[in-house]
């Protein structure tokens, strides 16, 4: 694996996690059509970098991964968690968990939902993540997706 880096994203990178979060949608087997009702929920734009906290994971070959830890402590969302198809299966996605539960805690978060991609629901509940229920997709009517939580440790 790349050795991964983190640091804030910057606004000047706002295309480049959308196009990112959806070549690692793509890894599923998803179809052009299916990913292109996606784009739009999958688009940054340059204010969202700043305010989602949004993390990236950088190394020798460039942006790796990234995640955002969304809205207000003491509840929030884990609002993204993607890797390049490339690093998946490395224990980059691990990295990228623990990184975003660290920060999520310094910033008094307790606890963050995650509205997962199907596919995705399994790493989360092998990484402490509980499926509490299920949400409508925001990209296409009809489709659910696995809500869980995990909670947090309190004084990381």
């Amino acid at each position: 694996m790349d050795a991964a880096k983190f640091r804030s994203a910057r606004a000047d990178e706002a295309s480049l996690l959308g196009e990112l979060a959806l070549r690692s949608k793509g890894y599923w087997g998803y179809d052009e059509d299916f990913l292109e009702a996606c784009r739009p929920e999958l688009t940054f734009r340059p204010a969202d970098v700043a305010a989602r906290r949004i993390i990236v994971a950088e190394g020798a070959t460039g942006v790796l991964g990234f995640y955002s830890i969304d809205g207000e402590p003491p509840s929030g969302e884990l609002g993204n968690m993607w890797v390049v198809p490339e690093q998946i299966g490395t224990g980059l996605g691990r990295e990228l968990w623990q990184h975003a539960l660290g920060a999520a805690c310094r910033a008094g978060f307790t606890s963050l939902r995650i509205a997962a991609d199907p596919n995705a629901a399994g790493f989360y509940r092998a990484m402490g993540a509980e499926q509490i229920g299920e949400v409508p997709s925001g990209s296409l009517a009809g489709r659910s997706l696995p809500l869980l939580l995990v909670n947090l440790p309190s004084g990381a």
